[in-house]
């Protein structure tokens, strides 16, 4: 009996799937989609992801830890070389590595990491996102292009918005998973707390609500969160870089503010499934996307 039972535990599978590509292909739909919960911000602006978010789907015999990550991007600031890093480290730490790209963006766009999975020592997966905006002989010429670009890599295309294909991805991402433990609790979805998902949600309305380089040089931290029977009560502060961008979250008597936590709200009750109490502050930080140690204090690394 013993004997079975440790065979059985040799055959369960478990690694990390480390979703990287280029800012607006949809690697956060696809890895909401994947993981089936709203981990990761999605809007149509770019540079939304700015960490390494982990979402973790539980089989009977295997554990799929994947790994949201930000855009690829060349760095102008601090906070940017920090967003850079975290792809450079899931392409480091993948046992599979999924490259998201989609029918629009130019194929010259950032080739030194298309050169990167070329000499991979683990699975490929190229997964050419959004296929329901082209026909399928447009489809078929970029699945011919990366299936030349990189020979040793599946390629698949998939709607990760519509959800089409997606049973394609997953089955072959547990054909390559590794054998081995589970790397986290059987009942654990991720690795963020609830007040990482609270600032985030409060960031995702910025970028939703306000245009131009206003979400961009926001920061949300989250003060205090206290969880009651009835409710959760938290407090938060949103970083702008300037007053001009404080007046402008403010709005005419507050009411820019005042819409800004109602969305906020009302998502956290969604995401959380309990009711709200968030009062939000504004304050200015010229440097925050410089500084090294403040940086740090909001959850990037080094």
């Amino acid at each position: 009996m013993e004997e079975n039972k440790g065979r059985a535990a040799e055959k369960f599978k478990a690694g990390f799937v480390n979703i990287i590509g280029n800012p607006n292909v949809g690697k956060s739909t696809l890895m909401n989609a994947l993981v089936g919960e709203k981990l990761s911000i999605v809007t149509a602006k770019a540079q939304t992801t700015r960490q390494r978010i982990m979402g973790i789907v539980n089989g009977e015999d295997y554990q799929i830890v994947y790994s949201d990550t930000p855009g690829i991007l060349k760095p102008n600031y601090r906070l940017q070389e920090d967003m850079l890093g975290y792809v450079d480290t899931a392409i480091g730490d993948a046992d599979i590595v999924l490259y998201v790209t989609d029918i629009v963006e130019k194929a010259e766009k950032n080739t030194e990491y298309v050169d990167k999975l070329k000499d991979l020592g683990c699975p490929v997966i190229i997964v050419i996102n959004k296929i329901d905006l082209g026909d399928q002989p447009k489809v078929q010429k970029l699945i011919d292009r990366w299936q030349e670009e990189v020979p040793l890599a599946m390629v698949i295309p998939v709607s990760a918005k519509e959800k089409f294909n997606l049973d394609s991805v997953f089955d072959a991402i547990l054909k390559n998973l590794p054998e081995g433990p589970a790397w986290y609790d059987r009942d654990q979805f991720t690795d963020k707390n609830l007040r990482f998902f609270a600032s985030e949600i409060v960031r995702e309305n910025i970028l939703k609500q306000y245009s131009e380089e206003i979400p961009y040089c926001c920061e949300v931290v989250v003060n205090s969160f206290k969880e009651g029977e009835e409710r959760y009560d938290i407090d938060a502060t949103i970083l702008v870089m300037r007053d001009s961008q404080k007046g402008i979250i403010i709005g005419k008597g507050g009411q820019s503010l005042k819409k800004l936590g109602t969305s906020s709200r009302l998502d956290m009750e969604d995401f959380f499934q309990k009711k709200v109490y968030l009062h939000l502050f504004v304050a200015v930080d010229e440097g925050w996307r410089e500084n090294r140690r403040e940086l740090r204090k909001f959850g990037y690394e080094d």
